[in-house]
């Protein structure tokens, strides 16, 4: 029997592996802004939602409570500018990665179809494709790939790892050819929250969409704009048509956000403040670490959004993530996301005040 780990690559993370080792030995201890998780407390009336909820001996329903359902069409509509959404237009999932490492699958896809991503882009849209056996294809532009055999586009905007921000012309002119040669899109706004230079759009908003759903699906988290990474709470929206086949399929599979997490996502869809507080942390964090990094002689590109920073000092990123873990800082090498990011580094807001200071310190 071949195990199914030998159609993935090889876990990128373990490489990072001697350069923590290092980072660590720093005698001020390791600033890591490697991996964007959230480091920040989990919301008081989140965290109350979740406990109100604790007692919940019976089954959750993958579709999730109408109270839930409720929440997310509300959100949709208001965050980003969606019109007439109903209960058919979302599904909960039990966190955005495994949605993107499993939807392939659940669409019936396999050899002979083809999953297209961005060159530079999230690691498990590949793992993805090579779960369901289908080829992978990367575009600098999605309307120049060739769309025989092409089943499912994958768009992410803001970008990780780049914080890049497709306009909404841009998206719209993707949607219109997706959908000329019958493609699927999903567009991963994970990061749609965070945006500092520029205000990320959906595919769902009427400029991009033309206020049709048709063949096009939303992919949302909680994880970095609530802090709930360790809830995995997320969702989809968009083409019913598309989330009701998704549905039946989960509904097989028992894939289901517990009761507790469903509840405590109400109570964050329901609140803009805590969105808005956490944004600040992040944009003070990003203020100190981007003019630390270009004083310290690094080029950032793009990271208009997101909680990241694209950087470089035009060398290998090796030489970068080396350089860095000398100083105590753990970033991320480009080369995780593509071969075109191999002379550039990722570094995460998501550490401490404090671990941030620490490593604007060292960089000068």
């Amino acid at each position: 029997m071949s195990a199914v780990s030998d159609r993935l690559p090889t876990f990128p993370w373990d490489k990072l592996e001697p350069y923590k080792a290092t980072a660590a030995a720093h005698p001020g201890g390791i600033v890591d802004l490697s991996v964007g998780t959230p480091v920040d407390p989990v919301p008081e009336l989140i965290q109350k939602a979740l406990v109100a909820a604790a007692d919940s001996p019976g089954y959750p329903t993958v579709w999730g409570t109408p109270e839930l359902r409720d929440a997310l069409t509300g959100w949709v509509e208001r965050r980003l500018g969606a019109r007439e959404v109903t209960h058919r237009h979302v599904l909960p999932i039990v966190g955005s990665k495994e949605l993107v490492a499993w939807l392939p699958t659940q669409l019936g896809l396999g050899p002979g179809d083809k999953v297209a991503y961005p060159r530079l882009a999230y690691p498990t849209y590949e793992v993805g494709a090579r779960l369901a056996r289908a080829e992978h294809v990367v575009y600098d532009d999605p309307t120049e790939l060739d769309p025989a055999g092409l089943k499912l586009l994958w768009l992410n905007s803001p970008s990780n790892p780049t914080g890049k921000v497709l306009s909404a012309a841009e998206l719209a002119r993707t949607v219109a050819w997706a959908r000329e040669h019958g493609v699927l899109v999903f567009s991963d706004e994970c990061y749609i929250e965070l945006g500092w230079e520029a205000d990320p759009v959906s595919v769902l908003h009427p400029d991009v969409c033309g206020g049709s759903y048709e063949g096009i699906v939303s992919v949302h988290s909680l994880s970095k704009r609530s802090n709930l990474a360790g809830y995995r709470a997320a969702f989809l929206a968009g083409d019913p048509a598309v989330l009701g086949e998704l549905l039946a399929i989960r509904k097989h599979g028992g894939m289901m956000t517990s009761a507790p997490t469903q509840a405590a996502v109400v109570a964050a869809l329901s609140d803009d403040t805590h969105v808005h507080e956490q944004r600040e942390r992040y944009a003070a964090r990003r203020s100190a670490l981007r003019e630390a990094l270009l004083d310290h002689g690094f080029r950032i590109e793009h990271s208009e959004a997101s909680l990241y920073l694209w950087a470089t000092r035009d060398e290998s990123c090796w030489s970068t993530v080396a350089h860095l873990a000398d100083l105590g800082i753990l970033v991320a090498p480009g080369d995780f996301y593509g071969e075109a990011g191999e002379r550039f580094v990722r570094v995460a807001l998501t550490a401490s005040d404090e671990r941030v200071a620490a490593a604007v310190e060292r960089l000068r």
